[in-house]
């Protein structure tokens, strides 16, 4: 009777342990066919418009340091800073009295040159009436006079060419306005020695009724179109206060040393308003003229050796890589070997190694 109780539980527990071994083995195989899934979205081309926000710098729209031309003194000043002034208006009046000794000789000697060609001249008119009879002048007597006559002409021009000369650096002595504007510095006083060697400028005037507005703007909004040609701004000195101004002209090319490049908008300055030197910020709005692809910034991964996306290729993995471009909210605008219906990973990582298998959980909107 024991031998039997005893077969009999054998039996029961080998047939437990069998049954437990095979759900084992079951569980075991089915963890291991079992994929991951992982967040992913299906890549497609988007529109896009954002407003950034740029520093930039209020100029005059002309701005002119005036220096001396010839050594003098200052003999009289005009203006002064804050003065409006009209082109060609007398600013400074110098004083040199070499130049006005030197016109003076000049001058006399441009009439001594004229009193010696005239001269020249009547002798070589009346030695060709003369000559009108023949035999009566030698024919070398007849060309030394006309050669007197040239070289005393030539003479004379050369004189004149040299008191034209020393009257435009005369002029120089008074200073006039190169434009409509304000003077903006005075760095002299009546009696100051001025001339070529001087580092500051005597004046500067300014022209601010229209002020540029100049903007560096980032390599990679570059080649975006502004919405419309205007940008609007604002200014410390009037905080509340938004101003618009009209784009003008671009640089063409980048700033090698911020790899940007310069935008410029035109303001009119109506009533003077704002002044050149102030700082501005100011907003604009970009898009591009066709869609790119917009993928969120999570997708985008970047390490020390390259930036890419993840791609899921026949159920594999994949990098693909990106250059970026604009960044919009959570979004950035990607560039690289991808097309449209390419699904992509959201959260990108670089543990997420090519090759493996994953399956994609597609978030709904």
């Amino acid at each position: 009777m024991k031998n039997i109780n005893g077969i009999l539980i054998f039996t029961i527990t080998t047939f437990v342990l069998a049954t437990g071994c095979k759900n084992k083995a079951t569980e075991v195989q089915t963890q291991t066919g079992k994929k991951d899934s992982i967040a992913a979205f299906i890549l497609k081309k988007e529109s896009f418009n954002k407003e950034i926000s740029f520093p930039g710098e209020l100029l005059p729209l002309e701005r002119a340091e005036i220096y001396a031309k010839v050594s003098g003194y200052v003999k009289s000043i005009k203006v002064d800073i804050g003065d409006r002034v009209q082109q060609g208006q007398i600013l400074a009046v110098l004083d040199a009295p070499e130049m006005i000794a030197n016109y003076a000789q000049i001058n006399s000697d441009v009439q001594t040159a004229k009193s010696k060609y005239v001269g020249s001249l009547d002798a070589y008119k009346r030695i060709m009436n003369a000559a009108k009879v023949e035999g009566t002048i030698a024919a070398g007597e007849l060309e030394r006079i006309k050669s007197q006559m040239m070289a005393d002409s030539a003479t004379l021009e050369a004189a004149k060419s040299r008191l034209n000369a020393f009257a435009q650096l005369k002029d120089y002595l008074v200073i006039r306005a190169p434009f409509s504007g304000v003077v903006t510095q005075r760095n002299v006083d009546p009696g100051t020695l001025v001339g070529t060697s001087n580092t500051k400028p005597i004046l500067v005037v300014e022209n601010n009724s229209t002020l540029r507005l100049r903007l560096p703007v980032p390599e990679a909004y570059t080649s975006a179109n502004p919405d419309g040609s205007s940008v609007h701004f604002t200014v410390d000195a009037f905080p509340d206060v938004l101003y618009e101004a009209k784009l003008s002209r671009k640089a063409g090319a980048l700033n090698l040393t911020n790899r940007t490049e310069t935008w410029e908008f035109l303001y009119a300055n109506k009533g003077n308003q704002l002044k050149p030197g102030m700082f501005a910020n100011a907003t604009l709005e970009f898009d591009r003229s066709a869609p790119s692809f917009m993928v969120p910034s999570t997708a985008v991964v970047t390490n020390q050796e390259k930036r890419f996306v993840i791609r899921l290729k026949e159920g594999k993995t994949e990098w693909v890589d990106v250059r970026n471009g604009i960044a919009v909210d959570n979004k950035t605008e990607i560039f690289g070997n991808f097309s449209e219906g390419d699904t992509l990973l959201v959260r990108g990582t670089d543990e997420i190694k090519p090759g493996k298998e994953l399956i994609p959980k597609f978030l709904s909107k």
